[in-house]
């Protein structure tokens, strides 16, 4: 079978509170099968960008990918609308607009794969009846409030108390975007973000992707975070094939949080990444690339 892929077309979609949301489509528009990519806190949809090439020579699939309200190209959220749970009702929506036959197939990172979880907690009729499968990437399904970071205890409260401070700052910011992400917290976001050896290429969009964030929208988000405690709601996805995908060197959803979602999850595949970070995407584009391109393919057959 030849598969026709089309070009990316951007476009926006417009959430139900009036939110306009930056949409990316590719490749095949009659596919049978969507696959729908979520970013995650402070990034963009461009973190799938090398990942979306790979799956779509691999795999017969549209492709829907956007940016979370608040980030990249997106408007910013309107007061109290910067959540989790806001997200998850984007989400509902844009599938119940974007595609509104046939099967989905989700996968999310950080960020992104709680939103996933957000929607099983919130509508799980959608994955009774439309989601075929779901990708959770470097993510977790809760006890987000001081993660420890890999840090001595002591060492860690500090920082947690230093970031209460930048969010409370972050939260009185009016502007649509940081006008500049000072070059020398960059080391600080490598060691954060990455794992061993990452590209300067890598850094430096991550860098681009948090200045574009909404600074208010940013400290709101995080505090949603800490309020994040939804592994109840993965029961939702146990009739579905899963994978959990975690790096090893991950300070921000580090190795215990990835085994007490497959825990909950007891069919699903726990794949772990020696020497990689949180930006698995980034940091192991084929191997992500791989994952989801065989749960488009179980479910097609399926």
């Amino acid at each position: 079978m030849t598969t026709t892929i089309g070009p990316a077309v951007e476009k926006y979609f417009t959430a139900g509170d009036g939110t306009k949301l930056r949409l990316c489509e590719e490749g095949a528009p009659d596919a049978p099968i969507t696959l729908v990519l979520v970013h995650g806190w402070t990034l963009s949809s461009e973190i799938w960008d090398r990942v979306v090439p790979a799956v779509t020579t691999a795999s017969e699939v549209r492709v829907l990918r956007y940016d979370l309200r608040g980030h990249g190209d997106s408007d910013a959220a309107p007061a109290g609308a910067a959540s989790v749970a806001r997200c998850a009702d984007d989400l509902a929506e844009l599938i119940a607009e974007r595609v509104p036959t046939g099967p989905v197939v989700l996968a999310g990172h950080s960020m992104g794969g709680m939103t996933i979880m957000a929607l099983a907690e919130r509508h799980p009729e959608l994955f009774a009846e439309r989601v075929a499968a779901a990708a959770l990437v470097a993510t977790s399904s809760g006890d987000l409030v001081a993660p420890p970071l890999g840090l001595p205890r002591p060492v860690a409260r500090t920082v947690h108390r230093g970031e209460l401070l930048v969010r409370a700052q972050l939260a009185e910011a009016r502007g649509k975007r940081v006008s500049k992400y000072p070059a020398p917290l960059r080391p600080g976001m490598r060691w954060l973000l990455f794992g061993s050896r990452p590209q300067r290429r890598d850094i430096a969009a991550t860098a681009r992707w948090v200045a574009d964030c909404n600074p208010a929208n940013m400290a709101a988000f995080r505090a949603s975070l800490a309020e994040h405690e939804r592994t109840h709601a993965l029961a939702a996805l146990r009739n579905i094939p899963v994978v959990v995908l975690a790096g090893l060197a991950d300070r921000l959803c580090p190795l215990p949080h990835a085994r007490r979602i497959a825990d909950a999850l007891p069919d699903a595949e726990l794949l772990l990444y020696a020497g990689a970070g949180h930006m698995l995407p980034l940091e192991r584009t084929d191997e992500v690339a791989d994952r989801i391109t065989e749960l488009l393919d179980t479910a097609t057959r399926s």
